[in-house]
């Protein structure tokens, strides 16, 4: 009996063929497959989120629960299984505006989550630098540096990130980036490269002095420039992890691309053919859009929402000879939902450190009568103005800085607050960021020049009014978005009486905006500052201790 015979003769016993199997010697050869597992905007989700509304293709919508760290991890290993040739990369936002059980130990127990999920290539994203760029340098290198008021090392020893971050657009005095712009992987014969950065504007919604000496430069420039270089080290194709992104008509399970829009679009129509593959983020929606006109024939963009929600399964398929790109394609897969179980190791991390925040976490504050509700809009709300209340009652006295009035970015109130009793962890979701407070001297003129600059920011999709910056009980304004830019703040009134512009006034903000964060830059012309090194955090909490009545959000009055 022949050989042929034989393997003919097994498979049709094991009913595999009706027909003899004939080899074709002339077929195209199978493509060389590579995956690549990605997700964005992490921010330490180390514990399942809330869960998250999707719209369905009919418009209908529903609640899903996803997310948590342990889950993700098995939701990575069940989907590289069977995938020899298989990468996990990051766009960004990893670390940043985290929940108390990562951030109240400087987001270490994210990295080591991050490491054993297998994590290779993460951009930067805006929120990497929020606690500085030395900060920064210590989450990927280790190491117990002390560059916060927070005590690192605090739980374990921290040894760092054993991914690498990547910075193309993150440049300092010297003209070296920050870390490496690029990274090669190579799976066999084919060899893939990877560039990676943050949104050209981070310097402005970061604390400006925690990007002191850095310059973000051009997205689409920078990874066209650096093209050349990963093609001279064979990459066959390159893709772009990039912590700026889009948004589509609804927010669905993010598999679709249905009237997107956003800031990524002017960079895509400038991006090098090359570069065919976008890892996107920041704007939290999750779609995928391959060869629409937005992205471009032939390239595919991704984004798997954010807190781990999704991660996004894309294959990109190599011609087996040439090693060329010839298709490529993604889906976003919901993460845990019943389906993936449970990682143990990583399991055993969040539970190491659940019980090391939990006595911080459970605490109760204060008291609220009723519920104190944010604005859609990030507009002027009752959770604003009780923040902006308690930074003027931290600051009121001589000692502290003999404010009179205070000012809060209503975009960086992050939760509303429910009545009744107010735990630590509610709290601190609410303010997450642990800015100073800075007392400066403004007159009325350099003050309405900061209102002016607010409400001169574009507005931005979907919404109906610019976002606010919330007053302090005792100090007023009108806006009337009808006059032209310079014009629009009206009527100022501290204790019912017009401000003078020639007038001295003693404003409390954080310090992301006294540095001329959000691009405020009249901030900066602030004199005989004060800086007692009270956390905006620690006032809010000493505010509400004894029970509080959130106020009426009525102090900002737009004008029709």
């Amino acid at each position: 009996m022949s050989r042929k015979f034989v393997v003919v003769a097994l498979l049709a016993l094991a009913g595999c063929a009706s027909q003899p199997v004939v080899f074709d010697p002339n077929a195209p050869p199978h493509p060389i497959e590579v995956q690549i597992l990605a997700f964005n905007d992490f921010h330490g989700n180390l514990e399942p989120p809330a869960p998250v509304e999707i719209a369905e293709p009919d418009g209908t919508k529903r609640k899903i629960q996803t997310g948590g760290v342990a889950h993700l991890a098995a939701a990575l290993t069940q989907l590289r299984s069977g995938h020899y040739n298989s990468v996990t990369v990051s766009a960004g936002d990893t670390i940043g505006a985290s929940p108390l059980i990562s951030a109240n130990y400087l987001d270490e127990p994210t990295i080591e989550a991050m490491n054993l999920l297998g994590l290779e290539f993460n951009s930067v994203g805006n929120h990497e630098f929020d606690r500085g760029s030395d900060e920064l340098e210590r989450i990927q290198s280790g190491g117990c540096a002390k560059f916060t008021r927070r005590a690192p090392c605090a739980v374990e020893p921290f040894t760092g990130a054993r991914f690498q971050y990547l910075a193309a657009n993150v440049v300092q005095a010297d003209g070296s980036t920050v870390f490496p712009s690029t990274g090669i992987k190579r799976f066999g014969p084919v060899t893939i490269g990877f560039i990676g950065m943050t949104l050209k504007g981070t310097a402005n919604i970061v604390t400006p002095s925690g990007v002191r000496g850095l310059t973000f430069v051009d997205e689409a420039a920078t990874a066209n420039a650096l093209v050349p270089a990963l093609k001279a080290q064979g990459a066959d194709a390159i893709v772009l992890l990039i912590h700026q992104g889009g948004k589509t008509a609804q927010f669905t399970a993010g598999n679709s691309c249905d009237g997107l829009s956003g800031d990524i679009l002017p960079i895509l129509s400038k991006l090098d053919p090359a570069i065919t593959t976008v890892v996107s983020g920041h704007t939290h929606w999750a779609y995928i859009c391959n060869g629409t006109a937005e992205t471009g024939a032939g390239r595919l963009m991704t984004s798997a929402g954010k807190n781990g929600y999704f991660v996004t399964d894309i294959r990109l398929n190599f011609d087996r000879s040439t090693h060329q790109l010839i298709r490529q394609g993604a889906s976003n897969v919901v993460v845990g939902n019943g389906e993936h179980g449970t990682d143990a190791a990583a399991q055993a991390l969040v539970s190491r450190y659940a019980e090391a925040v939990a006595p911080i976490a459970s605490k109760v504050v204060g008291h609220l009568t009723e519920k104190a509700g944010t604005d859609p809009d990030d507009g002027e709300s009752a959770a604003a103005d009780l923040i902006a209340d308690a930074l003027l009652g931290s600051t009121r006295s001589p000692e502290n800085g003999g404010a009179q009035l205070a000012l809060v970015n209503a975009t960086g109130v992050r939760i509303a607050l429910p009545a009744g009793d107010v735990l630590y962890k509610d709290a601190f979701a609410m303010m997450p960021f642990g800015n100073n407070l800075v007392v400066m001297t403004l007159t009325g003129a350099q003050l309405k020049a900061a209102l002016e600059q607010q409400y001169a920011i574009p507005l931005k999709a979907g919404r109906t009014r610019p976002a606010a910056l919330a007053p302090s009980e005792g100090f007023a304004y009108a806006v009337d978005m009808s006059r032209p830019e310079g014009s629009r703040v009206t009527d100022m009134r501290l204790s019912g009486k017009p401000l003078s512009p020639a007038g001295l006034y003693r404003v409390v903000v954080n310090n992301y905006l006294a540095s001329g964060g959000d691009s405020l830059t009249a901030f900066t012309k602030g004199t005989e500052l004060t800086d007692k090194g009270v956390v905006d955090l620690d006032a809010f909490v000493a505010w509400i201790a004894p029970g509080r009545s959130p106020p009426k959000p009525d102090r900002v009055r737009f004008l029709p």
